[in-house]
């Protein structure tokens, strides 16, 4: 599964980064292609470009807080849930949106 996601909190700060290492690995776990971009205190880091949007399967987004250039995110499937999410239970979270789009058959 070919992943993009966005996390940011409302500080912009700490656990901005730990739910994008948190998906990062869990996606190296799971065998998954992810590109994580961080919105935070220093702004938009890792931005994800409009190719990687196209070539995705999915986006998530994990975020508490309005994020910059999300039209960009138009007509792709799109998670989105709490930052807490992203950082306790990445694994699980990757694995439930996988299945979710097999039985829509949006991947095979």
């Amino acid at each position: 599964m070919n992943v993009v996601a966005v996390c940011a909190c409302p500080t912009g700060v700490a656990h901005t980064y730990l739910a994008k290492k948190a998906l990062e690995n869990a996606a190296a776990e799971l065998g998954f292609t992810i590109k994580v971009e961080a919105q935070g205190a220093l702004g938009i880091e890792n931005e994800i470009t409009p190719e990687e949007v196209a070539a995705a399967d999915v986006v998530i987004l994990a975020i508490e807080v309005e994020i910059a250039k999300r039209e960009r995110f138009k007509g792709k499937p799109t998670v989105t849930v709490p930052v807490q999410a992203a950082v306790k239970n990445p694994k699980t979270l990757l694995k439930e949106i996988e299945q979710n789009l097999r039985e829509k058959h949006l991947i095979k």
